[in-house]
C-alpha cells in the first residue's frame, strides 16, 4: 500500500514549519501516491510557507499562551475547545494513517485528536528543552524523534529515537553553488559576503547591532544578505539604498542565501544550528536569551565548545563583536577549520531517520 493519508502540523515560526516540509517531502518520495495535509494556526506564517511548497493546509483558531495575563490569554479555553472540536472535523474528514507533528501552537489540539482515536502518531523535538505541547503530547503519541541526547527526563524512554533535525533537501549540496548563490543575489564576487539571519521573524538586538555596524562593514568592503525579519523590515529597508546592503524581510531562496555567504551571523534555535551544520559556513552564533531554559545559549555553546563556530552573548555584543569578526574575516585559516569543525558535527540523515521511524508506524 502506498496510497496512504498523511496528516502533518507543525507552525508558528520557519523552526516547525520547515521539518514538517522536509518530512513530507521525503515521505512524498517514498510514497508517491500519498495524499498530505497539513494544519496549522490561521493567522500565522505557515499559511503561506507550506502551499508555497505544494501542500494543502488547513487553520485553527489557536494561540499560545502569553508569559502575563493579557486578553490573548482569557481567549486561550476558548480558542483550544474550537481547535479540539476543529481538529476532530479535520480528522474525521480526512481519515489520516499516520499523524506527525513538529510543534507549534496547532500541532497540540490535532495530535491530541489523532492519539485519542489510535492513530499512529509521531511528533519531533527539535530543541534541547522542549516546549509544552510536545510535553504534554510525549505522553500521547507512539514514537519522539530528537535531535539531543538526555531527553529521558521529559519524554517515556522507549519512545524517544535520536535522528536529529530535518533539514530542507536544497541545502545539502550548498557548497557547490558558491558562485550561483553570489549571482542570484546580484553580489560582487571579489567581496567577502555576511549574511544575518534573525528567525523567521527576527531578532531586535542582532537587527540593532548589524545597523550600528553598517559603516563598520563598508570599511572591511563586506556586502550584506540582512533578513532583518518581518516585523523589522519597514524599519530597516531604507537600508536597500547602500551599495553594500540588501534587507530582506524573509528570505524564500535559503539554500542560495547560504552559498553566497562567506560569514554567516545567526541565532541559535534548533533547526538554524541543525542548517548551519549541514551548510558548513564559519558561523557567529548570538543566541537569544529571551527564551525558555535559556535553550539557544546552550545550544550554540554545545558547537562552540567543539571549536565549531563563535559563540558571543547579546551581553557581551558591545565589547567583543568587532575584534571577533575582524579576526575571522583576516583569517582563512580560521573560517576553513571552524567549517570543517561544524560540518563534522551534522546529521545529515535526520529526515531519511524521522521518515523510517514514519514507516515502521504505518507498517
Amino acid at each position: 500500500m502506498s496510497n496512504y493519508k498523511i496528516i502533518l502540523s507543525g507552525g508558528g515560526t520557519g523552526g516547525h514549519i520547515y521539518p514538517a516540509i522536509a518530512i513530507a517531502d521525503e515521505l512524498k518520495s517514498r510514497f508517491p501516491d500519498a495524499e498530505f495535509l497539513f494544519v496549522g494556526a490561521s493567522d500565522r506564517m505557515e499559511m503561506e510557507k507550506v502551499p508555497q511548497a505544494g501542500y494543502e493546509i488547513e487553520g485553527l483558531w489557536i494561540s499560545g499562551l502569553q508569559r502575563k495575563l493579557t486578553l490573548k490569554n482569557l481567549m486561550f479555553p476558548f480558542k483550544l475547545i474550537v481547535s479540539l472540536l476543529r481538529s476532530k472535523k479535520i480528522i474525521n474528514t480526512f481519515k489520516p494513517d499516520i499523524a506527525i507533528g513538529t510543534g507549534g501552537f496547532a500541532s497540540g489540539p490535532l495530535l491530541k485528536v489523532a492519539a485519542s482515536k489510535g492513530i499512529p502518531s509521531i511528533i519531533q523535538e527539535q530543541n534541547s528543552y522542549p516546549g509544552i505541547t510536545n510535553k504534554l503530547l510525549g505522553k500521547k503519541v507512539d514514537t519522539i524523534c530528537v535531535a539531543y541526547e538526555g531527553l529521558e527526563k521529559y519524554f517515556p524512554k522507549e519512545k524517544i529515537k535520536l535522528t536529529g533535525n530535518p533539514i530542507r533537501k536544497d541545502l545539502l549540496d550548498v557548497e557547490h553553488k558558491h558562485i550561483k548563490g553570489k549571482d542570484a543575489f546580484t553580489l560582487i564576487h571579489s567581496k567577502h559576503t555576511l549574511l544575518i539571519l534573525g528567525g523567521s521573524q527576527g531578532a531586535r538586538r542582532v537587527n540593532e547591532l548589524i545597523e550600528s555596524k553598517l559603516d563598520y562593514f563598508e570599511s572591511l568592503n563586506v556586502q550584506l544578505i540582512w533578513q532583518c525579519g518581518k516585523l523589522y523590515y519597514q524599519q530597516y529597508k531604507q537600508y536597500n539604498k547602500l551599495d553594500h546592503v540588501q534587507v530582506h524581510a524573509f528570505l524564500n531562496n535559503m539554500d542560495m542565501a547560504y552559498a553566497a555567504a562567506d560569514i554567516i551571523i545567526s541565532r541559535a534555535g534548533a533547526s538554524s544550528v541543525s542548517e548551519l551544520c549541514v551548510v558548513g559556513k564559519p558561523v557567529i552564533f548570538i543566541p537569544s536569551p529571551n527564551v525558555a531554559e535559556d535553550h539557544q545559549t546552550k545550544n550554540a555553546k554545545s558547537i562552540a565548545d567543539k571549536n565549531a563556530a563563535v559563540l558571543i552573548k547579546e551581553s557581551d555584543l558591545e565589547g567583543q563583536f568587532e575584534s571577533e569578526f575582524t579576526e575571522l574575516l583576516n583569517s582563512k585559516e580560521k573560517r576553513e577549520n571552524l567549517s570543517k569543525s561544524i560540518k563534522g558535527l551534522a546529521l545529515v540523515n535526520a529526515t531519511k531517520d524521522i521518515a523510517n521511524e514514519v514507516e515502521k508506524l504505518l507498517k
